[in-house]
C-alpha cells in the first residue's frame, strides 16, 4: 500500500459519547437515536452537511466511567432509520482515528471538538517480520472463528491484507474487555497494534483451550458418574428380583451399613467413628481399594461385642468348689480369684461397678516351672466366675503389631490379638490367659512386650486403642492371667503392673491326689479304657511320681500313666492279660521298665556322690522349678606346680565370684577350722558342677562350695542326707536367698531329710506345705561355721591325712 503524502487537516465534528463502548475504524456499528446524547451528534452532523458535500461525519469517543478518551474515530452516519426492535437509530461506519484537540462551537446541541487525523500507514512493500505477524494473526482469527463456525467471516479476514485495517478488525471481538479495545484504538502504529491484537487472541485461544480441557473432564466425570449411578440403579433392581426370587426379605441385605450400624448398639463415639467411614464407602467407587479396607473395618467394628457383657457367678462358696474340683493345691492363685469374686461382689452391692470410667478388671502374672496347671487354670477361673475364656498364645510374638494391630493402610492389616481375643469371647469380660508372656521377643518391628504396658496397666486399659480400630476399647472388666516360667525374663515395667503369683510346684502327696482324680480318668477315656476295667492303686502312684518322674510339675507323670494304660491297653489285646486289671507298685517295672531317678539315700553308700570327701549337695532353682545340685571339688598335684582356683560346669559369673569367695574364706579361715590351709597356697583347687552341659548362674551355692573345699581339706564326707542354700560372705556369713519352697519341694523329692537354709530366709517357711516341713529337718543358719558342724560326718581315724588329689 502506497504511502500518503498529504498531512491531514484540521476537523471540526461533534461528539458522540459512547458509554462503556468501543468503536475502531473499518467497523460498521448500529446506534440507538433513543439516548439524548447519540441523537444530538447526529442531527448536527446532517445540520453540518447539508453546506458540506459528503456524509454526515462524527467523532465517536469512548468514555470510561465519565472520562472521554484522547483518541476518537471518525465516523459517517450512512444511515439513519429503524432498528430491529422498531426504535430509531443510525447505522455508523469507523472511518480513522483522530486526536482530540480543543473544544468548539458548532450547530445543534451537540459537544464540537477540533481533531487531527492519525497517520497510520505503513512501509511498502511489508517487511518480512511484519508478514509473519500478519500470517500468525490470520491464522490464529481462523482457528477461533472455526471453532464458532463463522465461515464466512473466515473469508473476509483472509481477504484483509492492510495491516492497520487487519489490526482494526479485532475490535468485533467479543472476547475483548473495553479497556482491551481502548487500548487498541489508542495504539496508533499499525504493527504495534498488529502485535497488540495478536497477544490478545493468543492469549484468549490459551484460556479457551485450558477452559475446554476442563470442562471435558468434568463432562466425562459426570458421564460417569451418571453411568455409575444408572448400572447401581440396574443392580439394585436385579438384586431385588433375586431377593423376590429366593423369598428373602430386604431388610436382609448385607451391605447397607448404614443401616446395621444405626441398628447396632455401638458406644457413642464408635458410632460416629462408624457412620464417617460410611459416608467415606458411599461415595467411594466399587473399584476404589479404599472400599474393600472400609467394609472389612465396618465388619470388625461391627461384630465387637460393645455391650455384651456376662454376668459375674457371685456364689463365692460354688467358685471356691469349681475351683478346688479342678485343680488340686495351688492354694494361693484360689485364694486370690475368691478375694477378687468377693469385693467384685460388695462393690457392685454398693453401686461401686464403675469408679472413673473403670471397672473392676484383675492383672494376675502365675510365674512357675512348666506342667504346674497355669494354663489350665485360666479356664477354670473363667468357669468359676461365669466368665467366657479366652486363650492368647503370646510364645514367640515378636511384633508389636500383633497386640496393637496394623494401621489400615497395610495390605491385609487385621487388629491385634486383644482385640480379636474380645471379638472370639463375644463378651467385653472375659477371662484372657496370656499364655507364656515371658517368651516374648523384640526385633526391628518393635517390642511386643512395651505393647502390652497399656493393656496390663489398670489406669490406662479403660481407654485401649488399637491401630487398626482406632477406637477407644474399655478393657478394664478383663481379667488378664499372665503366664510365666521365668520371673526375670518378665521386663520390669510390665511386671509392675501386675499382681504376681508364684506356683512352685507340687509336693509328692499333691500329686498322688492329681494323678488319681485328674490324670488317671482322663488317660484311660484317651486309652479307651473304662474306670472298672483298669485302677492303679495309691502305691503305684507315688512310686511314679517318686522314682519314675522328678518334677515340679505333672505332664512327665501324666505321660507315664498313658504309656502305663497304652501297656495294659495292648497287652490286653494281644492276649496276654485279662481285665479288670490293678497297677500295683510291683507291676510298675514290668510294664514301663526301670525307675529313672533313685534317691540319692537310697543307694548303695559305696555309690553315692557323696562317698568321696568333696563333694556336697546343694539346693538350686531352675526354669523347671527346684532342683538338686551336686558341687565336686578336688586339690592337684603339687608337683604340676597349676596353682589357684579352676572352675567347669558353665558357670556364670556371680557363680565364679562365689567360688572365690569361698577360697578365700577357707584360707583366711582354715587354722580357725583346723584345715590343712597351706594345700590351698601350694596346690590348685578344682570346683566342678555336673551337669556340664547345663548352665548355672546365682549367689546360692556359696556355703555348698565352702563345704565341699572343707570336706576335701579335712577328709571328712558329707552327710548324704542333708542339702543346702546360701550365700556366702568373706567373714563367713550366711546370707539370705530366694527359691526356698522350690528348693525344699526338691529336696524331698530327691530323698534328702535334713536342709540348711540361712536364718533369714526362715520366714519364708510359712510358704512350704506342711506335710513336707514334716518330712525335712531344716536347718536355719547364720555362719558357715554352723554349716560345717551339721553337714561333714565325723572324722575317722587317719581320714584327716587322706586328701585325695586329682588324677
Amino acid at each position: 500500500m502506497a504511502a500518503e503524502s498529504a498531512a491531514f487537516t484540521p476537523l471540526t465534528l461533534p461528539v458522540l459519547p459512547l458509554d462503556d463502548e468501543v468503536v475502531l475504524p473499518g467497523m460498521v456499528v448500529p446506534l440507538d437515536l433513543s439516548d439524548a446524547e447519540v441523537r444530538a451528534a447526529v442531527e448536527a452532523a446532517q445540520a453540518a452537511a447539508r453546506s458540506e458535500p459528503g456524509k454526515p461525519r462524527v467523532l465517536l469517543v469512548p468514555r470510561i466511567d465519565g472520562t472521554h478518551a484522547a483518541t476518537g474515530v471518525l465516523g459517517t452516519v450512512e444511515q439513519v432509520g429503524r432498528l430491529a426492535d422498531g426504535d430509531p437509530g443510525a447505522l455508523i461506519r469507523g472511518r480513522g482515528r483522530v486526536r482530540i484537540g480543543a473544544g468548539t462551537t458548532g450547530p445543534g446541541a451537540a459537544l464540537w471538538v477540533e481533531g487531527t487525523r492519525v497517520d497510520e500507514t505503513v512501509p511498502d512493500p511489508l517487511p518480512g517480520q511484519v508478514t509473519e505477524l500478519v500470517k500468525e494473526y490470520k491464522a490464529l482469527a481462523t482457528a477461533w472463528l472455526r471453532k464458532r463456525g463463522a465461515w464466512q467471516v473466515v473469508d473476509r479476514v483472509q481477504a484483509i491484507d492492510d495491516v492497520s485495517a487487519l489490526a482494526d478488525n479485532s475490535g468485533y471481538s467479543p472476547f475483548l474487555t473495553t479497556e482491551q479495545k481502548v487500548e487498541l484504538l489508542e495504539t496508533t502504529d499499525p504493527v504495534a497494534r498488529l502485535k497488540l491484537a495478536t497477544q490478545q487472541l493468543r492469549d484468549h485461544l490459551a484460556e479457551q483451550d485450558v477452559a475446554e480441557t476442563i470442562a471435558k473432564d468434568v463432562q466425562e466425570g459426570v458421564d460417569k458418574q451418571q453411568r455409575e449411578f444408572l448400572l447401581r440403579r440396574q443392580l439394585e433392581a436385579v438384586r431385588k428380583e433375586l431377593r423376590e426370587i429366593n423369598g428373602e426379605q430386604e431388610g436382609e441385605e448385607s451391605d447397607d451399613y448404614r443401616a446395621r450400624v444405626e441398628a447396632a448398639d455401638l458406644p457413642e463415639k464408635v458410632r460416629e467413628a462408624a457412620l464417617k467411614e460410611v459416608d467415606k464407602l458411599e461415595r467411594s467407587s466399587d473399584q476404589s481399594p479404599e472400599g474393600s479396607w472400609i467394609r472389612t473395618w465396618l465388619d470388625t467394628v461391627l461384630e465387637m461385642p460393645w455391650s455384651e457383657r456376662t454376668e459375674d457367678a457371685y456364689d463365692i462358696q460354688g467358685a471356691q468348689a469349681v475351683l478346688d474340683a479342678e485343680h488340686a493345691g495351688l492354694e494361693d492363685v484360689k485364694e486370690r480369684i475368691t478375694e477378687y469374686l468377693a469385693v467384685r461382689k460388695r462393690r457392685g452391692d454398693r453401686g461401686l461397678g464403675v469408679v472413673g470410667g473403670r471397672r473392676g478388671g484383675a492383672v494376675l502374672a502365675l510365674v512357675g516351672p512348666p506342667g504346674v496347671g497355669k494354663t489350665s487354670l485360666g479356664e477354670s477361673v473363667a468357669h468359676a466366675m461365669g466368665r467366657k475364656f479366652v486363650r492368647v498364645a503370646l510364645g514367640g510374638v515378636r511384633d508389636e503389631a500383633e497386640i496393637r494391630g496394623h494401621r489400615r493402610t497395610y495390605v491385609g492389616a487385621l487388629p491385634g490379638r486383644i482385640v480379636r481375643a474380645i471379638k472370639e469371647a463375644g463378651s467385653m469380660n472375659p477371662v484372657v490367659l496370656l499364655d507364656e508372656i515371658d517368651k516374648v521377643g523384640s526385633d526391628f518391628r518393635g517390642d511386643p512386650a512395651a505393647a502390652l504396658l497399656e493393656v496390663l496397666d489398670p489406669a490406662q486399659n479403660h481407654t485401649f486403642r488399637d491401630h487398626y480400630l482406632e477406637v477407644e476399647l474399655d478393657l478394664s472388666d478383663v481379667v488378664f492371667l499372665a503366664t510365666a516360667n521365668v520371673l526375670e525374663a518378665i521386663p520390669e515395667a510390665l511386671l509392675d503392673r501386675m499382681e504376681l503369683v508364684r506356683l512352685d510346684g507340687y509336693t509328692e502327696d499333691e500329686k498322688v491326689v492329681i494323678a488319681r482324680d485328674h490324670l488317671l480318668p482322663r488317660q484311660l477315656e484317651r486309652a479307651g479304657l473304662d474306670a472298672d476295667e483298669v485302677t492303679v492303686d495309691e502305691g503305684a502312684l507315688r512310686k511314679l511320681a517318686g522314682e519314675y518322674t522328678r518334677e515340679a510339675g505333672v505332664r512327665t507323670l501324666e505321660r507315664s500313666i498313658a504309656r502305663l494304660l497304652r501297656k495294659v491297653a495292648a497287652q490286653h489285646e494281644l492276649g496276654e492279660r485279662e481285665l479288670p486289671f490293678t497297677v500295683t507298685e510291683a507291676d510298675l517295672r514290668g510294664l514301663i521298665g526301670r525307675p529313672h531317678h533313685v534317691p540319692e539315700s537310697a543307694q548303695d553308700p559305696a555309690e553315692r556322690r557323696t562317698a568321696v570327701p568333696g563333694v556336697a549337695t546343694g539346693l538350686a532353682v531352675t526354669g523347671a522349678g527346684g532342683d538338686v545340685l551336686y558341687v565336686e571339688a578336688s586339690l592337684a598335684d603339687p608337683e604340676t606346680g597349676a596353682a589357684g582356683l579352676t572352675l567347669t560346669g558353665q558357670l556364670g559369673d556371680v557363680m565364679k565370684e562365689s567360688a572365690q569367695i569361698a577360697l578365700s574364706f577357707l584360707r583366711s579361715h582354715g587354722a580357725e577350722l583346723e584345715l590343712p590351709v597351706g594345700d590351698l597356697k601350694d596346690r590348685g583347687a578344682h570346683i566342678h558342677f555336673p551337669a556340664g552341659a547345663v548352665p548355672k548362674d546365682g549367689p546360692s551355692a556359696g556355703v555348698t562350695m565352702t563345704t565341699a573345699l572343707a570336706s576335701l581339706l579335712s577328709g571328712r564326707l558329707v552327710r548324704t542326707d542333708v542339702a543346702m542354700t546360701g550365700e556366702v560372705s568373706l567373714t563367713g556369713r550366711v546370707l539370705p536367698i530366694g527359691g526356698v519352697k522350690q528348693k525344699l519341694l526338691a529336696a524331698h523329692r530327691a530323698g534328702i531329710t535334713t536342709v540348711i537354709i540361712p536364718k533369714r530366709n526362715e520366714p519364708d517357711l510359712d510358704d512350704v506345705p506342711a506335710e513336707v516341713l514334716d518330712k525335712l529337718d531344716v536347718h536355719a543358719v547364720t555362719d558357715v561355721r554352723q554349716v560345717l558342724e551339721l553337714a561333714l560326718a565325723p572324722a575317722t581315724n587317719g581320714a584327716e591325712s587322706e586328701v585325695p588329689v586329682a588324677a
